[in-house]
């Protein structure tokens, strides 16, 4: 789904056991498919995931720098000698500059931090000042927009890019992905086999050659994760080879219980804000008078009884822009915008608008009331003007991903994006490296 225009092994003494899965960093620390608190900005713990623990933080963007229009649309992940050109961008809202530094965490395969030190993975400190800010032009909401780029890295694998305020509070964190290409790597379109399942369902076979390299007992110790549209929400893990060919060097993945099977859903629902003076598509009302600046979405329907609907959307994404001013950085104002969903009855469980613009994450500010009277969810969020693309999501149990086909049906036509990221640690070592990625498109429209 895309826009419409627009070297050396670390050795160790003592080692972390080989063999261990990885598991779903999000379930275990309960972010995905459960309920914000009231409070969900007053813990400050770190978090080793993409995460905004501030509510003055905003419109936070992670992306590779390729000088391209569509270069906000690219994730974190670069080859290893490219990490410097990872961009982090975010607005602070208030009419006072703050002092935020950065630093950069080494992870494992399972997201928790390593045992290296700086030094292993860093040539230089790892304290990073930001001083790339400016202030929002003519904007009814005061803002700070801040901009840096990531340090570069020596190892391959995972890391977590913290900015913090004063006293080392985290403010922003984000997950990088540093790969190197020491396997190859055949990420492909796969036939689902079931009933009805291959009408709604995207499979992805894959299977991994390691003829140039070296790997002891590859079947057990090369970890795998396969996301969609770089999400990692629900992303699948503990993800075993189903075939092992010693002769040939290779490890094949072809399951037959869906192991390897997402939803396709349906091309992500989307509203254009980039004009205050006159209402983009899928905006019903804008009142530039108010303070901020009030956007009422048109209402939405759920799609889950509709045939698919083949148009262009960002894959979930959004970008910042201002039809008035130009620049989306500095010159993009804010607006309250509200959020309507028609239901006949209320859904099985609280219903939140998902996407990028909440970190893929159910939050509270994103979450919908229903209106028994009106047949109508509504719910309103402070917003950056742009281009943004989202859906609805129905919480499950604790631990599970968010339910989005309740609302947006499911099809195996629907544009989406595929990569795979193959993780090895070797034997005596202390880290996890990342040792092959690859990306394929699903139905792609080019």
């Amino acid at each position: 789904m895309r826009l419409f225009t627009y070297p050396a092994l670390l050795l160790a003494t003592a080692c972390v056991p080989l063999g261990t899965p990885i598991t779903d960093p999000n379930a275990a620390r309960g972010t995905a498919g459960t309920q914000k608190p009231p409070e969900y900005y007053a813990d400050k713990t770190l978090r080793y995931q993409d995460y905004t623990y501030a509510p003055e933080v905003r419109s936070v963007q992670c992306y590779v720098a390729t000088g391209q229009p569509n270069e906000v649309f690219q994730p974190p992940v670069v080859p290893l000698g490219r990490s410097q050109a990872i961009t982090l961008e975010f607005d602070v809202l208030g009419g006072q500059s703050q002092r935020y530094t950065a630093k950069m965490i080494h992870c494992d395969a399972n997201w928790q931090p390593s045992v290296l030190t700086d030094m292993q993975f860093l040539n230089e400190i790892n304290e990073f000042l930001i001083t790339d800010y400016r202030v929002g032009i003519n904007a009814k909401v005061p803002y700070f927009h801040y901009r840096m780029r990531a340090p570069g890295v020596k190892l391959s694998g995972n890391y977590l890019l913290v900015v913090q305020s004063a006293g080392g509070v985290p403010v922003v964190s984000r997950r990088l992905l540093v790969y190197e290409n020491q396997v190859q790597v055949g990420l492909r379109p796969g036939i689902v086999i079931g009933g009805q399942e291959r009408y709604t369902l995207q499979q992805l076979d894959f299977g991994i050659s390691y003829a140039s390299v070296d790997l002891v007992n590859p079947a057990v110790e090369v970890k795998v994760v396969l996301r969609q549209n770089f999400r990692w929400d629900n992303a699948k893990y503990n993800l075993r080879p189903t075939f092992v060919r010693d002769a040939e060097r290779r490890l094949e993945y072809q399951y037959f219980g869906f192991e390897n099977a997402f939803p396709g859903l349906s091309e992500y629902r989307y509203f254009d804000t980039r004009s205050v003076q006159a209402a983009g598509i899928g905006v019903l009302h804008i009142d530039p008078r108010a303070t901020p600046v009030a956007v009422t979405l048109q209402p939405e329907a759920s799609r889950s009884q509709q045939a698919y609907s083949q148009y262009q959307d960002a894959n979930g994404q959004r970008v910042f822009e201002s039809r008035e001013y130009g620049n989306g950085a500095t010159n993009a104002d804010y607006a309250d915008v509200t959020f309507q969903l028609k239901a006949d009855q209320p859904a099985p469980g609280p219903v939140y608008v998902l996407g990028a613009l909440t970190d893929w994450q159910l939050k509270d500010e994103f979450k919908l009331a229903y209106d028994e009277a009106k047949k109508l969810y509504t719910g309103h969020a402070l917003l950056k003007q742009g281009y943004y693309n989202y859906d609805f999501a129905v919480a499950g149990p604790r631990g599970t991903a968010p339910n989005e086909v309740y609302f947006e049906g499911s099809h195996q036509e629907t544009e989406n994006q595929y990569d795979l990221l193959v993780y090895y640690r070797p034997p005596g070592t202390r880290t996890d490296l990342l040792i092959g990625y690859q990306t394929v498109d699903m139905n792609t429209r080019q």
